[in-house]
């Protein structure tokens, strides 16, 4: 039986089959002009037997996204926070409003550190939760992510470039000088969490990011590490520890 496992974020769709224990080759696509690239699917087999779909896009695009699947036979399953679920107890009173991929990751980042650890992701926001060494959610942060920065101040100040420049200290361009405010803004909230997580949890956590802002941050801190594949992770993780429930 082949099983896919689908993550739609807000800017990209991330794909790959479920092998063994892990996940296979991943691939994505970008959203095309706020649709799916109809190239993408080529990318997938004639036929899935079941689809596995954590989506925080919009209504719209979902519908598109499950279309597309079911078109192929697949049989489609929509991926949810769980209160309780793989080792990991999450602090929202109400699962509903833990945001499916932060909830994959955090189960893939139990999975994978043994103590403590700090989950950011950069998207379109920047996302950050911490888990303590038996797999509990202290709680996160959410702020907008360096992208989204750029893009609201020039929203609002046309003359301040979307994109362009680089990371300096202290800069002497105004393209640098937007890179190095609001890639700065994201590695100082980092920073002062996994300050404060340690503060907390009586240990440095492991620091875990993903998101496609992620790898730009990465010679900012050091400590990272980097694994862009971590939602579906997390994802071919819940579909396991679903089906031994529902079994």
């Amino acid at each position: 039986m082949s099983v896919w496992l689908l993550d739609l974020g807000n800017t990209r769709l991330k794909y790959a089959p479920l092998h063994g224990d892990g996940i296979g080759p991943v691939s994505g696509t970008a959203h095309a002009g706020g649709g799916l690239d109809p190239d993408w699917i080529e990318a997938l087999p004639p036929r899935i037997d079941t689809a596995v779909v954590a989506s925080v896009a919009s209504p719209a695009l979902h519908a598109v996204l499950l279309d597309a699947l079911r078109a192929r036979g697949a049989d489609v399953i929509q991926a949810r926070t769980h209160p309780v679920l793989d080792g990991v107890t999450i602090a929202y009173a109400d699962p509903a409003r833990l945001g499916v991929d932060r909830f994959l990751a955090l189960l893939a980042a139990r999975a994978e550190a043994p103590g403590p650890v700090m989950v950011a992701g950069v998207g379109t926001a920047l996302t950050i939760d911490l888990l303590d060494v038996d797999g509990r959610h202290l709680g996160g942060r959410i702020g907008p992510s360096p992208t989204l920065m750029r893009e609201a101040l020039h929203r609002r100040v046309a003359q301040l470039a979307p994109a362009g420049g680089r990371y300096e200290e202290f800069a002497v361009d105004t393209d640098d000088a937007l890179v190095s405010g609001c890639e700065g803004a994201a590695v100082a909230l980092i920073e002062r969490s996994v300050q404060q997580a340690a503060a907390r949890v009586g240990a440095m956590p492991a620091l875990l990011m993903h998101g496609g802002g992620a790898p730009a941050l990465q010679a900012l801190l050091p400590q990272a590490r980097m694994r862009p594949d971590l939602v579906l992770a997390g994802l071919a993780r819940w579909y396991r520890a679903t089906t031994a429930t529902a079994a």
